[in-house]
């Protein structure tokens, strides 16, 4: 007899090969994969080379360009192996589909690359990762905004330009430690770095109304200029000659207390409104609106430069005999 079963048992025999599904081959990317329902169906999608796979319901969960795209509205192309074209650069499509599965993802720390993320958005029509992105850059440019800038002077033609352009009163700080022909004094170098601190701890203050300057390059060791109104009001210089044994020393001086008062009065020259005639006349400008008339030294005032120069201390007059003197002029 033959082991081989016969007749309608041999029939009714379950088969112990898994069909196949229709129109696949078993060497395909796909084989094995039954979409449960349409929702769950997976879509393969080839972004400029970077392969990717997701399912209809993450492309159609919000109204962007994808949901067009695998609504039937547009039309897809696609090459012999099922891979979906789209002719974009792959790099931050992994963020798009995490944004469409999840309503959220974690932004890149790059300014640059939350630019190229942006531009992603844009193009598939991903309204809220479009927002996120442009709160964030905002974010970036207010953090990394400087408190202040100061313009440093190159050339006295720069200057002017400068001078020119601002509507604010400026202030400006020459220091030009090596335009010296003599010695420093002992206190001298801890007076200049005070000078320099200064005019960062105003800049900072002040620097919403007021420009600062710094001048590396003129002629001075340390000198304060105030502007208003495109000319100069005050200039503060701290330097002077020292006579002491037989030689010449130059001494850098911090008139702290003066250089913070022409700063104040500098601030009556802010535009739009101009000088106010009261405080002018506090500060020894222009006499006050109040009078019916003002003389020609009055109305010249106004133009003027205050210059402020240290005391220069005389402690040797050199005379034949050395007899020892002191003079302050």
């Amino acid at each position: 007899m033959s082991a081989e079963a016969s007749g309608p048992a041999a029939a009714a025999a379950p088969s112990l090969e898994a069909p196949k599904p229709s129109g696949l081959e078993p060497g395909s990317a796909a084989y094995g994969l039954k979409p449960l329902t349409p929702n769950s169906k997976y879509v393969k999608l080839n972004v400029g080379g970077s392969l990717h796979y997701t399912t209809l319901r993450t492309l159609t969960g919000q109204d962007t360009m994808l949901k067009a795209m695998f609504s039937g509205r547009v039309e897809v192309l696609t090459d012999a192996g099922g891979w979906v074209l789209i002719d974009r650069s792959g790099r931050h499509f992994g963020t798009i589909l995490n944004y469409l599965r999840d309503g959220s993802v974690p932004l890149p720390e790059s300014a640059r690359e939350l630019g190229e993320l942006l531009g992603e958005a844009r193009y598939y029509l991903v309204q809220g990762l479009i927002e996120d992105c442009q709160l964030a850059l905002q974010q970036k440019r207010e953090n990394l905004s400087p408190l202040c800038v100061i313009p440093t002077v190159t050339s006295p033609r720069e200057e002017q330009q400068l001078l020119a352009s601002t509507s604010k009163p400026v202030v400006k700080l020459l220091h030009n430690r090596s335009n010296n022909k003599y010695s420093y004094t002992s206190t001298s170098d801890d007076n200049l770095l005070k000078n320099i601190e200064l005019f960062d701890k105003l800049a900072l203050r002040f620097h919403g109304r007021l420009l600062f300057l710094k001048d590396v390059l003129g002629d001075e060791i340390c000198c304060w200029s105030f502007y208003g109104q495109g000319r100069k009001i005050a200039e503060v210089c701290c330097t002077s000659i020292v006579y002491a044994t037989e030689k010449k020393q130059t001494k850098v001086e911090f008139p702290e207390a003066r250089i913070f008062e022409e700063t104040l009065n500098i601030l009556i020259y802010e535009t739009p409104r101009g000088p106010d005639p009261a405080l002018l006349e506090a500060t020894g400008g222009a006499a006050g609106g109040g009078r019916a008339g003002r003389g020609e030294d009055e109305e010249n005032r106004e133009h003027r430069v205050r210059r402020i120069h240290v005391r220069r201390h005389i402690t040797h007059d050199e005379r034949p005999h050395g007899q020892q003197i002191v003079f302050k002029d």
